[in-house]
């Protein structure tokens, strides 16, 4: 196997998220260090939170803000917010974002606030 992995985001089909639509690279079993995921932020982007990953967004396009626990952080291209475990967040603004995910994303551990 080789000592390295390699992804083209903008071939991946976008899944469905709490933020919009993902398209995410390295989610697979042999891989326990991270995720990568090139994220299209929807107007009607969810509050969620995580028990165990933590996420770094890093902003590529657009400007708006990060909820994070409640308040609001303005952001803008180059602009990196890490989110630990228990935070609950959501991105807001017409926002492309690269997400990095550590360990790497798991559909279970991901919950939405009613």
């Amino acid at each position: 196997m080789a000592n390295y992995l390699v992804a083209q985001l903008d071939e991946i089909a976008p899944s469905a998220c709490p933020c919009g639509a993902s398209r995410r690279a390295f989610v697979t079993g042999e891989n326990e260090t991270a995720s990568v995921h090139l994220v299209e932020i929807a107007a009607e982007a969810l509050v969620h939170w995580h028990k165990k990953m933590t996420e770094t967004y890093v902003v590529l396009e657009g400007e708006g803000h990060v909820e994070l626990d409640g308040r609001k952080i303005p952001v803008r291209p180059m602009t990196a917010v890490m989110i630990r475990p228990g935070c609950r967040h959501r991105a807001v603004g017409r926002l492309t974002i690269l997400n990095v995910v550590m360990p790497p994303f798991d559909p279970e551990d991901e919950y939405v606030d009613e």
